[in-house]
């Protein structure tokens, strides 16, 4: 294998004078001034070009050219390279020297490019320029320098808006600069002074050029402008006036007075003042009452009063009767005195006379007269305990009988004060400074929800205010807020909570989003089922064993047959479709559709090599919020999955770049991506386009925005369907994020020229579902506005077109156009086409020479122990997943390459895999001399043959 590659070695360092000289004569034909490459040069044997000094990026600014040089050592010659192409030698202007350290010869070239040689290339990159040195052993490459106009467009594309809010509010001020190259740097000044935001933690100036301040304070009140400059110009925006003002709040309230009467029904009362803070810089002031008043009922003390004297008890045979009394005339109450003295009463019944043991009886005290003694008292005792009782159950029915004249009761009608009523301007949201909000058990505070809603028609209005969705809360206020904007004001009830129940999306979820409203009056937002569409692009190209290329021009859609793919002395045509008509794979739950349904056939063919399919998609793609899948069609009409991207299979490959997805496969069929969101950050990429055209009506003229998948297929189905309607692009299309957190998509004309346009009320904002952008690759969605001229003499049409998704992302499309066909500048709908032949077959389809493809296979495919094998090359080539699959094909370094061919159909030259060949190379000499000689010329051949 070594002397193989020695051999091969000698070979191109012998075919590469003859190559220069061959390329001198090409590019200086019959030109006295052109120079011709000597033969050879000497140079320090085994030596590689290395530069020294390489290109840099420049900017052009006004029509002044820039130089780009570079100077290497040793050098034989030095070729600049631009936009794949190689420049006129006489272009070129050399010098050499020699160095006095090395004693080798240093040589510095150096061209000037122009205005016009920019403006005049179009390609899907800058203009690009690098250089190419030669030396014995082989060439070097320097870095690639861009170069592009520099310029600063006047107007801002959005101005800072002036802005009241509260005090510790945030404040976000928007600022979207020029546009401009290089892109303009943005300060912001408040009062004509530079803000430092390194100095404040509180304000930050790096998010996206706006100006976010933390939490408003006083001192943050001022006049703000955002400054936009570059190395071209420096523009000035219009000026916004902050204000920073705090609403009134009101103090705790005081404690409730003494009721005003000592006894008796009166009132009590407490206050507050509007100091907690007080208004400030045209705040509110407090709304409520300042001073509270209730009823109170002070009950009078009640004395206790003796009922009369009982009768006196049977004389006893102590020569004793009895009587008592009870304190119930009336009994004492609310803190009463009890009554004063004895409740029981005895004395002799006989007057003396009773005898007992031949004595007075007042001088004899028997064992049986103390017994009923004793007998008296505990009757004493019992008695006044059936007292107290009664006493009780005569307090509790008095106190039920007076509880409708409580304490809790409030009658305003005795009340002298009353509740006292203020009439304030209303309370501004957000003032984080009101204390003790939820203390005043007797106010009523009321709140106010506001937002915009988009009407698509009067008769919309109409039904919205007759709609069954405000029959429950009668008291909507409707406050027409602009021409097209309303909010709506819902008094806060006590037993109504406005609060939305949370719901989280995508993931795991079952409910509909099919919100949009039965009737299809007026249909402003609509599909273009009734415009003639295509069901499907088709293309077809016969195949044999060569291999080749098969395109779809301008959709992105590509398949790569491999060398060897088909079985020699065998031919085959192979077809590839799109559809466009309506999808066949219908999404279950939150699954979309994230491509169009690619079909490639016939399905009974066999390859012996798997083959390169590559499907565009409009995921921005993010393992941590997508899972997606690839699905195929089973001959029932079935979808059925075929592995998810990020899984290990090895049955088939799946590499997803950020616009396209490249399947290695072994059998043809119907193939389409889905996509699965697992987070409510999950984002879609949307194209936004407006398109204008007269109306039937001289005096109208029509837009019509679209949003479509950022698929190329998905595009040129609405450009196919604007040629039909007479459409012209007004603007050119750009890139929109829309998230999956249901959400729905606002679109809105806004800077009418309000003497010259008109546009019918309630049209200028639309509103698009949620559902319906999300899954917009069923149709072409777009919204259609109709504007009208006051007079036939207005030509000029200016205006902006504002596309935000409801917190989310936001572009604005500007619309500067004449409504005369022969005034309009024309927008090209596609920068470039994808291949002027959409079938290539043979060696002019593949980038990398049969020959150089060979060697890389035989040196890959061998397993190393140091890992300098094929899996070295996967890497290098940025393919770090699902390694098994490689490992069980025949030559794994061959599919390797189809991949790369795949993935770099649309790329200038070789570079990518130069660089990679280079890195492992450095411990494989022969590998350095592909990498860079052979390689170079396999570039060159290959723009020269493909136009490029």
């Amino acid at each position: 294998m070594i002397l193989v590659l020695v051999k091969a070695l000698s070979d191109v360092c012998a075919g590469t004078s003859g190559f220069l000289l061959d390329f001198s004569s090409q590019t200086s034909p019959g030109t006295d001034n052109g120079e011709a490459l000597p033969e050879s040069i000497p140079s320090a044997p085994g030596t590689l070009p290395h530069f020294i000094e390489e290109p840099d990026d420049a900017y052009i600014i006004k029509s002044n050219p820039i130089a780009l040089r570079c100077k290497a050592r040793p050098a034989m010659q030095i070729f600049f390279k631009c936009n794949g192409e190689w420049v006129h030698q006489n272009e070129h202007v050399s010098e050499e020297t020699l160095d006095e350290s090395s004693g080798l010869k240093v040589r510095e070239v150096f061209i000037n490019v122009t205005r016009q040689q920019v403006e005049d290339f179009h390609g899907p990159e800058d203009y690009w320029c690098q250089c190419v040195a030669w030396s014995h052993l082989g060439t070097s490459k320097s870095r690639k320098a861009s170069v592009r106009i520099a310029y600063l467009r006047k107007n801002f594309e959005q101005d800072p808006q002036g802005r009241e809010v509260p005090i510790e509010g945030m404040i976000v001020l928007h600022c979207r600069p020029p546009e401009g190259v290089p892109a303009a740097e943005v300060e912001w000044l408040k009062n004509e002074e530079p803000i430092d935001s390194e100095q404040d933690e509180n304000i930050d100036t790096r998010a996206d050029h706006n100006l976010i301040i933390r939490q408003a304070r006083l001192s943050d009140s001022g006049n703000y402008t955002c400054m936009a400059a570059n190395i071209v110009a420096k523009r000035r925006s219009l000026s916004a006036t902050v204000v920073v003002y705090v609403n009134g709040g009101w103090s705790s309230w005081t404690e409730w007075s003494a009721c005003n009467v000592r006894c008796g029904r009166g009132w009590q009362k407490r206050s507050r003042t509007c100091t907690n803070p007080a208004p400030l810089n045209g705040g509110a002031f407090c709304e409520g009452m300042s001073v509270q008043k209730i009823t109170c009922t002070s009950l009078c003390p009640v004395d206790g009063s003796w009922e009369v004297w009982s009768e006196w008890s049977v004389c006893s045979p102590e020569c004793e009767h009895l009587r008592i009394r009870e304190c119930t005339a009336p009994p004492p109450r609310n803190g009463g005195k009890f009554c004063e003295g004895l409740s029981q009463e005895s004395e002799n019944c006989t007057d003396g006379l009773c005898i007992l043991d031949k004595k007075p009886l007042h001088e004899i005290k028997p064992q049986s007269i103390e017994n009923a003694s004793d007998i008296a008292l505990y009757s004493g005792l019992g008695a006044a305990v059936v007292a107290v009782a009664v006493l009780v159950i005569g307090v509790t029915l008095y106190r039920r009988s007076q509880s409708d004249y409580g304490v809790d009761v409030i009658d305003s009608s005795a009340l002298t004060g009353g509740f006292q009523t203020f009439n304030f301007k209303t309370v501004r949201q957000g003032n984080s400074l009101l204390l003790n909000s939820a203390m005043q058990p007797d106010l009523t505070v009321s709140r106010t929800y506001s937002g915009p809603i988009c009407l698509q028609d009067p008769l919309d209005k109409e039904l919205m205010t007759e709609s069954s969705l405000f029959n429950p809360l009668s008291d909507i206020k409707v406050k027409v807020q602009s021409s097209f904007m309303v909010s709506l004001g819902v008094s806060e009830r006590a037993e109504y909570h406005g609060k939305n129940h949370s719901r989280t999306f995508p993931h795991g979820n079952n409910h509909s989003f099919s919100t949009m409203h039965p009737r299809n009056k007026t249909p402003y937002i609509q599909n273009l089922s009734s415009l003639p569409t295509r069901t499907e692009l088709r293309t077809t190209g016969v195949f044999g064993h060569l291999g080749g290329r098969l395109v779809m021009p301008n959709t992105g859609v590509s398949l790569l047959i491999p060398h060897g793919a088909i079985p020699e002395e065998n031919s085959w045509e192979i077809y590839m479709s799109i559809n466009q008509g309506e999808p066949s794979l219908q999404s279950d739950g939150s699954e979309v559709l994230l491509s169009p349904e690619v079909t490639c056939g016939p399905p009974d063919m066999i390859v012996t090599t798997p083959f390169a399919l590559t499907i565009p998609h409009c995921a921005d793609v993010s393992s941590e919020h997508w899972n997606i899948h690839l699905k195929k069609r089973t001959q029932q009409g079935k979808w059925e999955e075929v592995m998810s991207v990020e899984d290990e299979s090895t049955s088939c490959y799946c590499l997803l770049d950020p616009f396209a997805c490249h399947v290695l496969l072994d059998s043809f069929g119907t193939y389409a991506l889905t996509g699965e969101p697992i987070t409510d950050c999950a984002v879609k990429q949307l194209k936004v386009a407006v398109f204008g055209c007269m109306s039937c009506n001289s005096l109208d003229y029509n837009l019509r925005v679209y949003c479509v998948d950022n698929t190329p297929c998905a595009f040129q189905e609405v450009v196919s369907d604007e040629r039909h309607q007479g459409g012209q692009l007004l603007e050119e299309p750009k890139l929109l994020h829309f998230k999956g957190n249901t959400f729905s998509l606002q679109i809105s004309v806004l800077d009418i020229p309000p003497f010259l346009w008109r546009i019918k009320p309630f049209t200028a904002c639309q509103e698009v579902p949620f559902s319906r952008v999300w899954c917009s690759n069923r149709q072409p969605l777009h919204c259609a506005f109709s504007l009208e001229r006051y007079t036939p003499t207005t030509t000029q049409l200016s205006c902006k077109i504002c596309i935000r998704q409801l917190k989310g992302h936001e572009q604005i499309l500007q619309v500067q156009t004449s409504i005369l066909e022969s005034e309009r500048e024309t927008i090209t709908f596609f920068a470039q086409e994808d291949s002027t032949f959409p079938a290539q077959t043979g060696p002019k389809a593949f980038k990398i020479p049969y020959s150089i493809r060979q060697r890389i296979c035989a040196t890959f495919d061998t397993p190393n122990a140091k890992g300098k094998d094929w899996q070295m090359l996967a890497q290098k080539n940025s393919i770090n997943r699902n390694l098994s699959y490689f490992a069980t094909q025949s030559s794994p370094s061959a599919v390797i390459l189809n991949l790369w061919e795949a993935r770099h159909q649309h790329d200038g030259d070789l570079d990518s895999l130069a660089c990679a060949l280079e890195e492992i190379g450095r411990t494989h000499t022969k590998l350095s001399n592909i990498s860079e000689s052979q390689l170079d010329e396999a570039d060159f051949n290959y723009s020269r043959q493909n136009g490029l």
